[in-house]
């Protein structure tokens, strides 16, 4: 039987934090601004979980033991969207570019496995399993059970960082196998998306303040590249947590320009709330003024009121632009989430099935 004792865990394999000795959970972002050591969950839709642990302590990313994650077998993994519904959607966002609504929308899917043995499934047994197949500088642990929360996350996108009054974006977009395979479509999507970030900002930060440091760099992780860029703003007068996520969330690089127009889309064509997915996940030390939470991207999470028993979910998507192709944002999503399906089913490693494969998916529902 698994453990069911609270605990937060953030930080890469060089490094990070355990929570324990839960204190305090609340959904109002204001007592992230009071006292203690907070880890928070907003999901997309809406909503706030943060959640005040007493003990937190230094820790390396956890070691696998054999034994101590059983996944869903690889082939039993459907999608919200299959491959023509998908591509479908792909055709619909451009119709909505064409006629002025948006620039750019993120359309996405969410994947979905029984689990094997659900009262033995532990998320932090996950994560210790993704820091070794698929490293990321914001992976971490939230096990909450009594809350409805168990998600294990291998997020490469920061959403927020605060130091004192400096705030931090680090959006994401552009997505291809090497550097090589990026297009002129990616460094328009993440421009797009960097003049989103910084008005969101701009809403909340001292007049004059933003800045963007970096723009369109390439970045490395585990069987891809991405183009990442960086936004950076000081907080107003009087601003907060509570301020910062009002004004930024959901995050732009999950939701497309115009903001507003974009989550309309969304909500025509998504048929799955996403949920923690694309939400945001970190810490907050309030008592030392800094936090970092993640976009929500690239994370699973247990769902025990899933109809059917429960279920292990995991979100995958692309950014649209009138420059799309609906087959490579079909085949961009497989990308992204076959190596964290692998690694979730116990099939990474040399020689081993690709869980996801675009050949695999085609009309039936599979990724």
């Amino acid at each position: 039987m698994r453990d069911p004792v609270p605990l937060a865990r953030f930080g890469g394999s060089s490094g990070g934090v355990i929570a324990s000795d839960l204190r305090d959970v609340t959904d109002d972002p204001a007592a992230l601004d009071s006292t203690g050591w907070w880890a928070v969950v907003a999901g997309f839709e809406g909503g706030s979980l943060c959640a005040r642990f007493g003990d937190v302590r230094p820790a390396p990313a956890p070691r696998p033991r054999p034994g101590a994650w059983r996944g869903p077998a690889a082939g039993t993994w459907t999608s919200s969207l299959d491959r023509a519904a998908y591509t479908a959607g792909v055709r619909r966002v451009r119709e909505h570019i064409a006629a002025g609504e948006v620039y750019q929308a993120n359309l996405c899917r969410v994947l979905s496995a029984p689990l094997p043995d659900p009262a033995a499934a532990d998320p932090d047994a996950l994560t210790a399993l993704l820091a070794r197949g698929n490293p990321a500088p914001h992976a971490g642990t939230v096990r909450l059970p009594a809350h409805g929360v168990e998600i294990a996350t291998a997020s490469p996108e920061l959403y927020l960082r605060r130091r004192g009054r400096t705030v931090e974006s680090r959006p994401i977009k552009g997505t291809g196998r090497t550097a090589a395979d990026l297009l002129e479509k990616d460094r328009a999507e993440n421009v797009m998306i960097v003049d989103l970030v910084r008005n969101d900002l701009g809403r909340v930060c001292a007049t004059g303040s933003v800045t963007v440091p970096e723009l369109c760099a390439v970045e490395p992780h585990p069987g891809l590249v991405h183009l990442v860029s960086t936004v950076r703003g000081e907080l107003a007068p009087g601003a907060g947590w509570a301020e910062l996520l009002a004004h930024t969330f959901p995050p732009g690089s999950v939701t497309g320009a115009p903001k507003s127009s974009a989550l309309r889309v969304i909500r025509a064509l998504e048929t799955t709330p996403r949920g923690p997915y694309c939400g945001g996940i970190g810490w907050v030390d309030a008592d030392r003024g800094t936090g970092e939470l993640a976009v929500g991207i690239r994370t699973f999470w247990i769902d025990r009121a899933a109809p059917g028993g429960p279920v292990l979910r995991f979100g995958t998507g692309a950014g649209i632009t009138w420059g799309s192709d609906p087959e490579r944002e079909w085949a961009e999503t497989e990308l992204k989430a076959a190596r964290l399906l692998a690694v979730a089913s116990g099939a990474h490693g040399p020689g081993a099935p690709v869980t996801g494969a675009a050949g695999t998916a085609g009309g039936t529902g599979r990724s």
